[in-house]
């Protein structure tokens, strides 16, 4: 399966203030762009074992839809090229090759996955194409020498298991520790958080057991990783929910923590079942779009009215919708500081300006906040744990950085 979106774009619903007219700049200098057009492109699984993810660039394409008929930026419109490479790294080389060669995209835009992004990392850095806010939580991305045309989005899963690893010690000093992680960098961040916290106690009070993207399900490893007070999961949305159903039936009573990458209550919760999940804690750095003291918020009724205008066919309440228009806002801010001036250089050097941006579907009291060396826009989140019907906030806004 393959697609391809061509989609135009604007300002959207971001405080706009005056543009300037775009510099005189070599047709070569600045690729994806014209007088009328920017166009950018990106990757992520429309099929195989991750498509539940893939909803976030159909909230993306909502974005460019709607600022598109607010009149663009710049006076240019957003083109925005979308492949499939089914969460296979050889075919995101390729589809990624085709973007910057033939498509010529200006930029890369929130590919999904640690192993696909892993696969063409080099090439895009080597080609000096900016490789922005992926759909990734691997604490790599935030490696601006590494890799300095590459950064991620949502807080790193190395910061995610800090915290979660000190809100269990805080329940129970002498916690044993089970962890279940993806055989690749996003699951061993995992480990290095827990190791973070736990220090040279690590190899005493941590059982760990990984699993391949590929594996039909993670029963072994869940049996073999019984009897622990506490189990973090290091896994995607699919195999969230087969966790959460086996423990059920396991009749486990580990304190149960899963990433807020795979905390879906359409694409985890509801398949997994809400009963069984109940007591299931993650991290949040969104609006839950289920949650009820939402109703009122300015942020999220505009969210409603742009799922109403641009996506009506879509489930409002999985947050993977929510996480999409989240990045795409973020997007538009960034091309807005670009004042005209889309080289591949702006581009990249206004992503690592973004000094405490406030998008309307983050968290109170969380911001994105970037710099020239400081390649992680999120680090901070909020624990939540599912009651039954909803994800309920608890404990104060955890900053990362500071952890």
């Amino acid at each position: 399966m393959q697609r391809r979106s061509l989609l135009g774009a604007g300002l959207g619903g971001l405080a706009a203030g005056a543009v300037t007219a775009p510099r005189p700049a070599r047709a070569e200098a600045m690729p994806g762009v014209s007088a009328t057009e920017i166009r950018f492109g990106g990757t992520t699984a429309l099929s195989g074992p991750v498509s539940a993810l893939g909803v976030q660039c159909r909230a993306v394409e909502g974005v460019c839809r709607m600022a598109n008929a607010q009149g663009g930026i710049a006076g240019r419109e957003l083109t925005y090229i979308l492949y499939d490479d089914g969460f296979s790294p050889p075919k995101t080389l390729e589809q990624v090759r085709r973007l910057v060669e033939q498509d010529r995209v200006a930029f890369l835009f929130n590919m999904l996955g640690t192993a696909p992004n892993n696969a063409v990392v080099r090439y895009v850095n080597q080609r000096k194409v900016p490789h922005l806010f992926l759909s990734v939580n691997g604490d790599k991305w935030g490696d601006y020498e590494a890799h300095p045309w590459t950064m991620g989005f949502a807080p790193s899963a190395r910061t995610e298991a800090q915290v979660f690893a000190r809100h269990a010690l805080a329940q129970k000093p002498d916690a044993r520790f089970a962890l279940l992680y993806q055989n690749d960098d996003f699951g061993r961040d995992y480990i290095t958080g827990l190791r973070d916290v736990l220090g040279a106690d690590y190899d005493s009070r941590v059982r760990a057991a990984s699993y391949e993207v590929t594996d039909p399900t993670v029963d072994s490893q869940l049996i073999a990783l019984q009897g622990a007070d506490v189990l973090v999961s290091g896994v995607t949305a699919k195999f969230a929910a087969m966790a959460i159903r086996r423990l059920h039936e396991l009749g486990a009573r580990m304190t149960h923590y899963i990433p807020s990458g795979a905390s879906s209550v359409a694409g985890v919760i509801q398949p997994a079942g809400a009963e069984r999940a109940v007591g299931t804690i993650t991290s949040a750095y969104l609006k839950d779009p289920n949650d009820p003291a939402w109703a009122g918020d300015a942020g999220m009724d505009g969210f409603r009215a742009f799922m109403a205008q641009y996506l009506p066919d879509a489930d409002i309440g999985d947050i993977y919708y929510t996480y999409g228009y989240t990045v795409g806002l973020a997007l538009l801010q960034i091309l807005r500081q670009c004042e005209g001036e889309f080289t591949r250089e702006r581009i990249m050097r206004e992503a690592a300006n973004l000094r405490g941006l406030a998008l309307p579907t983050l968290l109170p009291g969380i911001l994105v906040d970037t710099g020239p060396k400081d390649y992680r826009p999120l680090q901070q989140l909020q624990l939540v744990r599912w009651d039954g019907r909803m994800w309920v906030r608890f404990g104060e806004v955890i900053d990362g950085a500071k952890a």
